[in-house]
């Protein structure tokens, strides 16, 4: 008897974005890097590998791809509305990294806010303002429950 994987926004999002050249040319997008010789010399990616990811990024619509120059044809790379809302998923997912992987050292990159402090994100509920941890939430399944 086969096992169904439980239907899942979280593995829905990772099919498109969740591979890391895709996590890393995005931070290199929020970062202001918007062509792919930069994208790539500050990701690391093979140029092949890179081309591939941003072609599935274009397709699933959190890039745009627009050509700044016709001779040699050249494009840079910007995000749509889509790409801006993962600002706060890589900003989350920047602190944990900060927290719990490189923190025996000074984090490679701060961020700070418009009133001066340095920034570091929190999950609040849009309702009430609270902050929200794994004790507040309860997940409620709809449709097929698997």
């Amino acid at each position: 008897m086969g096992r169904e994987a439980r239907q899942c926004s979280i593995a829905n999002a990772l099919a498109v974005v969740g591979e890391r050249w895709s996590l890393l040319a995005i931070r290199e997008i929020f970062f202001g890097n918007r062509r792919f010789d930069e994208i790539a010399r500050h990701t690391g990616a093979s140029r092949d590998i890179l081309a591939a990811r941003l072609k599935t990024l274009v397709s699933a619509g959190v890039l745009v791809k627009r050509q700044y120059e016709v001779h040699p044809p050249r494009y840079e790379y910007t995000l749509t509305e889509a790409g801006r809302a993962l600002q706060p998923v890589l900003l989350t997912l920047m602190d944990w990294g900060d927290r719990y992987v490189t923190a025996k050292s000074p984090p490679p990159t701060v961020w700070r806010h418009e009133c001066g402090s340095e920034f570091h994100p929190r999950t609040v509920c849009e309702n009430c303002g609270e902050p929200a941890t794994t004790d507040d939430l309860t997940p409620i399944r709809l449709g097929k429950v698997g």
